[in-house]
């Protein structure tokens, strides 16, 4: 029986089976080694996973593979000991959440696979391995075409008068926002990258609109521009994380005028990762 995981800061989706099309999916609190210690980490899998698996399938389990955020070489062999603490029958895998998504949108087959959540990343992939990786540096140096650099971009063209003044004025009273608060909120208070992306359901109910449609191509366009070109390769990008997802065509329309072939879009990785180990 494989147990298969897709973590990230908030929560974390478990997949449990053992034979083609019979399994079932269960779901914890986010695992991230980066920041949580083996304590934290313990309590999520033993009061959370194992008390949803039940005692049957945890001893049946013989093989996890783990992919997560903040699961570097440094910080891995925490979830793996918490993980065998629980299931003792189990090898365990652990990788990073970029391998996670590579493998969830190209399966076995070479690609480029893009990552746009609330952050964004890429990688180059052969079907297997990643081999090469931009790195994303982040919604203040980078990230583009996240929904942290969304909201940044849309944020700064509204108050500078780039967008229309109904947009603004949308967007400050819808969030009960004013500048200044705008600007407490960016510059003075924490996890300024997520206040940011929140902003994003705004974005999306506007994208008919012409000016915020050629926002979008923009800001699409600096993602391939920044990472996808790097590579140098021919090959598809492919895309997971609930920005890429929402906003496919507007990704699509961005690629074809970079001349960049696109792939798939995966909503959930967790889908994309059963089939690639073969459980699905």
């Amino acid at each position: 029986m494989k147990l298969i995981a897709d973590s990230g800061a908030t929560k974390t989706d478990w997949w449990i089976g053992e034979v083609a099309g019979h399994g079932r999916k269960v779901q914890t609190e986010g695992i991230n080694p980066f920041h949580q210690g083996e304590e934290a980490i313990r309590s999520i899998v033993t009061d959370q996973l194992v008390l949803q698996l039940g005692e049957h399938e945890a001893k049946s389990c013989t093989a996890v593979f783990f992919y997560g955020a903040g699961c570097l070489p440094s910080t891995s062999e925490k979830v793996i000991h918490c993980l065998q603490e629980s299931l003792p029958q189990a090898t365990i895998e652990v990788h990073s959440d970029l391998l996670g998504a590579a493998r969830a949108v190209c399966g076995h087959e070479a690609g480029i696979a893009c990552i746009l959540g609330t952050g964004s990343n890429s990688c180059l992939y052969n079907g297997q391995e990643i081999v090469e990786n931009v790195s994303p540096l982040g919604y203040i140096l980078g990230d583009e075409g996240s929904g942290a650099y969304l909201g940044k971009r849309f944020v700064g063209d509204c108050l500078k008068g780039l967008l229309p003044a109904g947009l603004r004025d949308g967007l400050l009273e819808e969030y009960g926002l004013t500048p200044a608060l705008l600007l407490e909120k960016v510059y003075r208070q924490p996890l300024a990258n997520r206040f940011l992306a929140s902003l994003v359901p705004y974005i999306h109910r506007h994208r008919q609109q012409p000016e915020v449609a050629a926002f979008l191509t923009d800001c699409f366009g600096q993602f391939f521009l920044r990472n996808v070109l790097a590579y140098h390769s021919p090959l598809p990008a492919s895309f997971t994380g609930s920005v890429a997802w929402y906003f496919q065509e507007e990704v699509k329309k961005a690629a074809t005028h970079i001349n960049i072939p696109v792939g798939s879009f995966v909503k959930n990785p967790i889908e994309g990762l059963v089939r690639y180990h073969g459980t699905v």
